[in-house]
């Protein structure tokens, strides 16, 4: 989880970094073209080497990655327009999401006691996004709705490793989000980073696969209700990071809004864990 806090942190700095130079889709081109080509050599260096790549759900892929490309184009214009903790406060009502959605896509059954939970977490976004006190932009809109497209990834990602490997899922997504940023980003044409941008742009790479896979393996080794708390260290880390570089105010609301998700998603995963 320390892995995966450290991702996502790095990720948010090297995108504002990028973001001065490159629009979303064209840093999403070249996120995704090194990601690629890493996951292919991890592919090419594994037991079942390409043969892994074969896959009865190539539409099922296709809508994930398009989702996951979606959001995660939103996530980065967030990044740019509002302070970082909000949007890391923003983007913790994803389990929220989940718990609403899987009834629908899942099959799964909402209860009145999860409908009531999902309220609560939503209480907690009214008070990170403090609508009255400051207008409401379209990086708050940006970032709820990113949260729901990383659910809805979410949902399909459950359904797509039941039969394929999470590398093919990451090679075909990598692959799948290139191709949407290339023909994207054509018409204006697409600038050769600065030398200076490099180094961001390897990080974004890294980091954009390395949070991942640290979020997998931490939950093969812990239960949930162990793994997700961890994450809200991110909501501190993203302040002070936020107030060190970018000398982004420190609110409490932000505290207290998060606060009142992280506990939404706790007794979420409480009433998941019950049998």
């Amino acid at each position: 989880m320390i892995g995966t806090v450290v991702s996502f942190t790095l990720m948010a700095i090297s995108g504002r970094a990028i973001l001065l130079d490159l629009d979303t889709f064209e840093l999403m081109l070249y996120r995704s073209v090194i990601g690629w080509m890493i996951v292919s050599l991890l592919i090419l260096r594994s037991n079942r080497g390409f043969s892994q790549l074969r896959s009865d759900m190539f539409g099922q892929h296709f809508i994930r990655s398009a989702v996951h490309y979606t959001g995660q184009n939103l996530w980065f214009f967030a990044i740019a327009t509002i302070p970082l903790a909000q949007l890391i406060a923003l983007e913790f009502t994803n389990p929220l999401w989940v718990a609403l959605l899987a009834p629908l896509l899942l099959g799964e059954r909402l209860t009145r006691q999860k409908l009531m939970i999902v309220v609560l977490g939503f209480i907690g976004v009214l008070i990170v996004a403090r609508p009255g006190a400051e207008p409401i932009n379209l990086g708050h809109v940006a970032g709820l709705v990113a949260a729901l497209a990383f659910a809805l990834t979410n949902i399909l990602t459950r359904k797509i490793t039941r039969t394929d490997s999470v590398l093919a899922l990451l090679f075909w997504m990598t692959l799948s989000q290139a191709v949407f940023s290339l023909f994207l980003s054509l018409p204006g044409g697409i600038p050769w980073p600065d030398a200076q941008l490099w180094p961001w742009m390897i990080i974004m790479g890294i980091t954009g696969l390395s949070a991942h896979f640290c979020l997998s393996q931490a939950l093969t080794l812990a239960p949930a209700t162990t793994v997700a708390p961890m994450d809200f260290i991110r909501l501190p880390i993203s302040a002070g990071v936020g107030v060190w570089l970018y000398q982004e105010p420190l609110l409490s609301t932000v505290f207290i809004g998060g606060g009142i998700i992280l506990l939404a998603n706790y007794l979420n995963l409480t009433v998941k864990a019950k049998p």
